[in-house]
């Protein structure tokens, strides 16, 4: 169910069409074709959980080395891993440092630009402002409900963990473990993939 879920949440994008007007150099015509421009849907990967498991699991480290001071066992019970509080704190912390990592990362301003520079424009939509606010509309909302599939993913073996009353902690496994695994394999699968083109496309034009 993970792998199948990473994968979905791998794959999946929000496109947004994108038309380019004509332009007539010299004797030839350039552009008036249509686009897309694919917003992924878990643009961030998986460094929202990795950041999100390293904050909340810094209690749980510090009361390990006092477990039987009353700051230990607080933290063990309502803080601890096997706690609801804990997995909702990281459920929280997933979707703040997703819409932050998308901050810093991906600009709709200078995307808004390149599309006008370049003479390409979101059809219903103006140039320039209205257009980098279309895009951040469109990438607020496919963050979200990426953040929300990358949580689900990151908290489910600890929910079937708290369900099973512990018998599946010896499994020692975690929802980041499972996105990077897959991440790691459909990254490889793409670039075989791009080279078997390149070559197919080389032969070709030998």
């Amino acid at each position: 169910v993970l792998v199948v879920g990473v994968v979905y949440i791998d794959k999946g994008e929000r496109r947004i069409p994108v038309q380019y007007a004509k332009r007539v150099v010299g004797r030839k015509m350039y552009g008036g074709q249509s686009t897309t421009l694919p917003i992924k849907l878990d643009m961030a990967g998986v460094m929202p959980d990795i950041f999100a498991s390293s904050i909340v699991s810094i209690l749980p480290t510090i009361a390990g080395f006092i477990p039987n001071s009353g700051f230990g066992k607080f933290v063990n019970n309502y803080l601890g891993h096997t706690s609801f509080p804990y997995i909702v704190l990281q459920l929280i912390l997933i979707v703040a440092f997703a819409y932050f990592y998308i901050s810093i990362s991906f600009n709709p301003v200078e995307v808004s630009n390149n599309l006008r520079n370049n003479g390409g424009a979101i059809p219903g939509i103006r140039p320039g402002r209205p257009t980098s606010d279309y895009i951040t509309k469109i990438l607020n909302r496919v963050t979200f409900i990426g953040a929300l599939c990358l949580s689900v993913v990151a908290v489910f073996p600890l929910i079937i963990n708290i369900i099973s009353g512990g018998n599946l902690a010896a499994l020692a496994f975690g929802g980041s473990s499972v996105i990077i695994v897959v991440g790691v394999v459909l990254e490889t699968i793409r670039e075989i993939e791009a080279q078997m083109t390149m070559r197919h496309y080389k032969g070709f034009l030998e």
